[in-house]
């Protein structure tokens, strides 16, 4: 009962600390700029609250700390690049037509989508590579998890977690640097489909002047793709047998293993599963940010601090927390927040979540008992 009742004020004074945020940004900005840097933030947030979910997935079932998941979301991003470059292989073709600077025929490559379906279906499938590349990363992503759980992470369950960060930190750099021997080490563009490289007019939807609030559709379908993923995860854990099963061994295992349940085999599969959505995450992302072979580095410490910030073991908790940082990131990115405080953007997320560990030590949404031992 107790605890019930501090989680009804944890929310309430969370959504008051949103409430009144966002009047004083109005009141700063305007209407406008925040609508424009909500946008921003949410996109952002997507991303940490992905591999956020994942990463407490991981620790809410197996009790492992993985610093290789942001090497994940790198693998998944790059799945997106090798579909990209398979869909555009190519043979050459003597063009009799044209001539180079030479006078000779000129020699053109065609790929062989446009042999195998045509010119127009095939440019349309190599156009939308980065959807297609959905499907054919989630076996791969599967895979790559099930077969680290299985092949090293398994061997750590029971030791401290200093030793779990230490080899999995390692793990990430190992799988990072096979990225870059096979892909170099510059940026990859990865367009997103034609139909979406432009942006929306929120401003004239909600009755603004035009060209007031335009944000890139693909940031917008980058968002939406996360909330449906999330949604998909926690109606997976809540109402499906499987879900039950693992919410159940997450809270009491070694009942559950009486019950004659094979409970191991199905936190394997979570792990698969965990994999994928950090995937995912990554495969979308790559029109926002070229993939390169750093970039799982570069979001696992935010997301880190997303999981503490939300509360280890808490999964509701690390999808708030990436949202709310994410928010929170994109208004201190702003013109008039960086002249005022220089560098508040790369700073802002560590400074809130020192002040919301020095007033709630558990994290936002954490539960007593979790690495407190």
């Amino acid at each position: 009962m107790d605890n019930s009742r501090s989680n009804i004020t944890a929310t309430a004074g969370i959504l008051g600390a949103i409430v009144a945020f966002f009047a004083v940004v109005v009141l700063l900005f305007g209407v406008e700029a925040t609508i424009l840097q909500t946008l921003d933030g949410l996109s952002k947030g997507s991303a940490y609250a992905l591999i956020a979910l994942g990463l407490t997935l991981i620790f809410g079932t197996l009790g492992v700390v993985n610093f290789a998941h942001g090497a994940l979301f790198m693998i998944g991003a790059f799945c997106a690049v090798t579909l990209s470059q398979l869909l555009k292989l190519s043979r050459t073709v003597i063009d009799e037509t044209k001539t180079d600077f030479l006078g000779n025929p000129a020699q053109i490559q065609v790929p062989y989508m446009n042999d195998w379906f045509g010119a127009e279906t095939g440019a349309a499938i190599i156009d939308w590579a980065v959807p297609l590349a959905i499907l054919f990363s989630i076996p791969i992503m599967v895979l790559v998890g099930i077969v680290m759980e299985r092949g090293l992470i398994k061997h750590f369950y029971k030791r401290p977690h200093a030793d779990q960060i230490l080899v999995t930190f390692g793990l990430a750099i190992v799988l990072q640097e096979i990225i870059k021997a096979f892909y170099g080490a510059n940026p990859i563009p990865t367009p997103a489909p034609a139909a979406f490289s432009g942006s929306f007019d929120f401003g004239a939807m909600l009755g603004f002047d035009p060209n007031v609030i335009i944000y890139p559709y693909w940031r917008i379908i980058y968002f939406a793709f996360g909330a449906l993923l999330i949604g998909g995860v926690f109606a997976f854990l809540q109402f499906t047998t499987f879900g039950m099963v693992v919410r159940a061994g997450m809270a009491d295992r070694e009942t559950v293993q009486l019950l004659g349940i094979n409970i191991d085999r199905r936190f394997t599969l979570m792990f698969g599963l965990a994999a994928a959505v950090a995937g995912l995450a990554g495969v979308m992302y790559t029109p926002i940010n070229s993939p390169n072979y750093h970039m799982g580095m570069d979001f696992l410490v935010l997301s880190f601090v997303v999981v503490v910030v939300g509360g280890m073991g808490s999964l509701p908790g690390a999808v708030l927390a990436g949202f709310l940082l994410g928010v929170l990131e994109a208004f201190a990115s702003m013109g008039e927040v960086l002249e005022v405080l220089p560098g508040l953007n790369q700073i802002i997320i560590f400074l809130v979540a020192i002040i919301i560990l020095l007033t709630r030590p558990r994290g936002l949404m954490g539960r007593k008992g979790v690495m407190e031992d």
